[in-house]
């Protein structure tokens, strides 16, 4: 790994600080150099704070040093005035002659444009420096920026022999405690959760992160008539709540309705109001038949399969799907899979 790919390695680390936290803004990161040394640091925390490249520069308190260093960033700086100035300016301002950017902006309103006035200003610009990797840690943001829908996750625990759930509709837990813990760290860094009518009537699920600190998740739910008690926990208003429906019904606090198509398009319905309502990403954590209605239309980009070393005689057979293995682990006795299409 040379120079320019080592600090490119730390903007991505730095980048990640921000994950679950920043929507719909992308990660990104960015180092300072001078001489070959680190001198500042940043990466964008939150929407509508400053961007990765301001907070790094204002750690500088002599700026003059900054006409002879290099700005090391992951994504390309933008060029638009949105909730904060133009990071490409404020480069331009300080005469950096060298900036080093990782992969360039799929927005609209970036896209090559904060490169282009960087070079228009005199500065020397490298684009491409792990470029894949810095594309990975912003896959939410390019896809959906890309393909005009959100990031999908797919998310279930099996039992050793498939069984996914019992038949009785009583519910049952599969994985440990461990296991438990991870999923709710994975809905910090997801912008939202959806199950079907049959999960939220059975499980009565809370959709939160309660196990881990971090960012709670929109809720999303398939209420198709307006069917379910409003005593479930989904319509405790304690977070931001969407309910897709064919019916009419007027919003109330944290409480959204939209109504959707539950024909042969059901959900390219689901994944196009998903996309309409600003969601980057979201967790499908079920039931079964939503799990294998997203596999069947294609309409999926990772799966997270749990399967623990329980064995049921009877019970729901788990969902069945062909993908690209690009992680596995234990949690205990608990075998964790990720996979994408």
């Amino acid at each position: 790994m040379n120079f320019d790919e080592q600090m490119m390695q730390r903007c991505l680390e730095l980048a990640n600080l921000g994950l679950g936290l920043t929507y719909p803004n992308p990660l990104v990161g960015c180092v300072i150099v001078h001489e070959n040394k680190i001198i500042a640091e940043g990466w964008h925390k939150k929407a509508g704070s400053p961007h990765a490249e301001v907070y790094a520069i204002q750690q500088i308190q002599d700026v003059e040093i900054l006409k002879n260093s290099t700005l090391y960033v992951s994504l390309e700086p933008c060029a638009h005035f949105g909730k904060t100035p133009p990071c490409a300016d404020l480069i331009v301002k300080h005469q950096i002659p060298k900036v080093v950017i990782g992969t360039q902006d799929p927005f609209s309103k970036v896209n090559g444009l904060g490169i282009e006035k960087l070079r228009n200003a005199g500065i020397e610009v490298k684009v491409g420096v792990l470029e894949k990797d810095c594309q990975e840690v912003n896959k939410r943001f390019f896809h959906f920026h890309q393909f005009k829908r959100p990031y999908v996750i797919l998310k279930w625990a099996e039992t050793a022999n498939g069984r996914m759930g019992s038949l009785d509709d009583k519910q049952k837990w599969i994985s440990n405690s461990y296991s438990k813990q991870l999923v709710h760290l994975w809905r910090t860094q997801e912008q939202a959760i959806l199950v079907g009518t049959n999960t939220a009537k059975i499980d009565n699920p809370q959709l939160n992160a309660r196990l881990w600190s971090g960012n709670q998740p929109i809720r999303v739910v398939v209420d198709r008539k307006l069917e379910l008690s409003k005593d479930l926990h989904l319509f405790d208003k304690s977070q931001p709540t969407l309910v897709l429906t064919e019916k009419e019904q007027e919003n109330e606090s944290n409480l959204q309705f939209e109504q959707i198509s539950f024909g042969d398009d059901f959900i390219e319905s689901i994944v196009k109001k998903l996309y309409e309502s600003n969601i980057q990403s979201v967790i499908i954590e079920g039931g079964k038949k939503v799990l294998e209605q997203f596999i069947e239309s294609g309409n999926w980009d990772e799966a997270r399969i749990i399967t623990s070393n329980k064995v049921w005689e009877e019970g729901l057979v788990a969902p069945k799907i062909d993908g690209i293995l690009q992680k596995e682990w234990k949690v205990e006795q608990d075998n964790i899979k990720i996979l994408t299409r």
